[in-house]
């Protein structure tokens, strides 16, 4: 009879693994080439860039052009993190450092700054006379007066959407 501390008989198959114990480990990947480890940094930093443009808009007569900037830059960060990792996986390589951070930020840039460029697009109007109105108003009043006169003109206008 066998015992567990016997080395295993030549051709034999190997012991059943306990489901206690931790899975085995896997087999170390090489790293990915340099020019893929640049590409998902390069996703990294577009990425990151595309959604700080959008948290900086100050200027809301720009906002338009801001946010279709920042569409641009989050596509580019996405196809820049998505071929990085497709290029590591046909390689055999281990992911580079970067693309996968890249590619979720690019995806939130993209949807943030999409849905920015339709609300300006949008809003277009409504949005400059609210910006008109807040230049011209010296008190906290006047302020809040332009701020439901945007109120009021977003509303009409959601309203005129929804009845065509």
């Amino acid at each position: 009879m066998a015992r567990p501390t016997d080395p295993p008989r030549p051709g034999a198959p190997p012991p059943p693994r306990s489901p206690f114990l931790p899975p085995a480990p896997r087999p170390e990947l090489p790293p990915a080439e340099p020019r893929l480890r640049q590409r998902a940094w390069a996703a990294l930093t577009l990425a990151v860039l595309s959604l700080l443009a959008m948290v900086l808009i100050g200027n809301l007569q720009r906002g338009a052009s801001v946010a279709a900037v920042s569409l641009v830059v989050a596509v580019l960060a996405l196809y820049l993190g998505v071929s990085a990792l497709s290029a590591a996986k046909r390689a055999g390589t281990s992911r580079p450092r970067g693309a996968v951070p890249g590619v979720v930020l690019g995806v939130i840039g993209l949807l943030v700054s999409g849905f920015a460029l339709a609300g300006f697009l949008i809003f277009g109007t409504q949005l400059d006379q609210y910006a008109s109105c807040m230049n011209a108003a010296s008190t906290s009043a006047a302020q809040q007066a332009c701020q439901n006169q945007l109120d009021k003109a977003i509303t009409t206008r959601i309203s005129n959407i929804g009845s065509k």
